[in-house]
């Protein structure tokens, strides 16, 4: 096991990486910009180091100052957390040319895996459903060719990268030129690849995802399913398990082919399989996310399994002890994403208590918020024995939850929450006016 970890990353994912770590004995190594020097992830580290100006590019995306800095302070691997450098195979290479392990798959899986267009081919021969779609188009006038025939309404996609970024609705051939260039030109600004796919649009449908963990040894076990529905222009504000679109039968069928897809491609670590669910019942692959996501809480909520632990013990050379029977998945979870809506100085913070209500955030009073990273301040997780239980364990904590300096959207949560449609359990993609 790792005796020292430099977490190269920020805000509330660099604090639940930090706390991981202490529970484990670990020692563990801060780094942040400027902006970020009186921050919470800084305090909370054995050690700190400022390595650059706000920009992210001069400070959280500085591949050689972060590697640097591991050597430095001695620490022997890096958990890069979610964003930034999570997914960059060129971050995982240069760490490995350094003695330093990267917390997540190899960057040979790395590449061959976050080409979305590249991972549906691969994954099309395990018995998953697969979303018809095309490779790596390279001009306006390929994807013209390839939506013709594909049949409109489709999706532009980038290649590399996620969280929403890169992706355009189109519903007829004039909306490709204007929509190409751009998708392109925010692809390459946010992940450093500009390349993007089409794939067909599936409509009606809900966004549903799978947890994998899988070893070096081949074991592969799943942890149920996330509905990431609730969206606004492809970015997730309520995540929940398990989802109320999905039956027991669906649920068994599902985990059983994406334990043998993950086994057949050769995955190493924590993994989220990405799926669309139509209104027939069909699970329809998307993409992998080769990280931990935003929205593992929900789970760990409802397996009491650490994914934080797991992803550094088999990061470790560690294999997983138990198999995919043990597993038990209880009651209801459910995680409402804390925005921020303006930026300016924390004047009051209170945080909502009780039996399972857990708020993940890097957020304490007398802290600014700037405009350089990221809106998401803070995640409130509960869990209850139903779903009808975790509805008002949520809205209670909502009202509970007081953030003071800035605006927020914990109005807008608790109206989301409230609505009939999303009691109900009957929503989708389209809920938040999404087309």
């Amino acid at each position: 096991m790792f005796s020292k970890i430099l977490i190269a990353n920020r805000g509330e994912i660099a604090v639940r990486i930090i706390r991981a770590c202490k529970e484990m004995g670990i020692a563990t190594v801060a780094v942040y910009s400027q902006a970020d020097k009186n921050a919470l992830h800084v305090a909370l580290a054995d050690e700190s180091y400022c390595i650059g100006a706000p920009e992210a590019s001069e400070s959280y995306l500085n591949e050689n100052q972060i590697v640097s800095t591991a050597i430095l302070s001695g620490a022997q691997a890096i958990h890069p957390g979610y964003g930034f450098l999570s997914e960059n195979a060129h971050f995982a290479r240069l760490c490995r040319k350094n003695g330093i392990v990267f917390i997540g798959p190899d960057p040979e899986g790395m590449e061959r895996l976050s080409d979305k267009a590249v991972l549906k081919e691969l994954i099309s021969d395990t018995g998953l459903s697969v979303i018809p779609g095309t490779k790596a188009l390279s001009s306006a006038d390929e994807a013209k060719k390839a939506a013709e025939k594909l049949g409109y309404p489709v999706m532009l996609k980038a290649c590399a990268g996620g969280g929403g970024r890169g992706i355009r609705l189109i519903r007829s051939e004039d909306e490709i030129e204007d929509n190409y260039m751009q998708a392109t030109a925010e692809a390459a600004s946010a992940f450093g690849d500009g390349s993007v796919y089409l794939e067909k649009y599936v409509f009606p449908a809900r966004h549903v995802e799978l947890q994998i963990m899988a070893d070096e040894d081949g074991n592969v076990v799943c942890l149920g399913e996330r509905d990431c529905s609730m969206q606004r222009r492809n970015q997730k504000l309520i995540e929940e398990t398990p989802s109320p679109a999905v039956d027991k039968a669906q649920r068994d069928k599902i985990i059983e082919l994406a334990i043998d897809a993950v086994k057949k491609i050769g995955y190493v670590g924590l993994g989220t399989m990405e799926f669309l669910l139509d209104k027939e019942g069909n699970f329809w692959f998307m993409e992998m996310n080769v990280r931990l996501q935003v929205e593992h809480c929900v789970t760990e909520m409802l397996t009491g399994i650490d994914l934080v632990k797991w992803q550094i013990r088999i990061a470790a050379g560690i294999g997983i002890n138990f198999e995919q029977k043990n597993i038990r998945m209880r009651g209801s979870a459910i995680e409402c994403r804390i925005n921020a809506q303006s930026c300016g100085t924390l004047s009051m913070l209170h945080i909502p208590g009780g039996p399972f209500v857990r708020f993940d955030t890097s957020l304490v009073e007398g802290v600014s918020v700037s405009p350089y990273y990221d809106s998401l301040i803070g995640k409130l997780i509960v869990h209850a024995g139903t779903r009808e239980e975790a509805l008002r364990k949520m809205r209670a904590a909502l009202c509970e939850l007081v953030i003071e300096g800035i605006a927020t959207n914990i109005e807008e949560q608790l109206r989301i929450i409230d609505d009939d449609r999303f009691i109900s359990g009957d929503y989708d993609l389209t809920f938040m006016g999404n087309r």
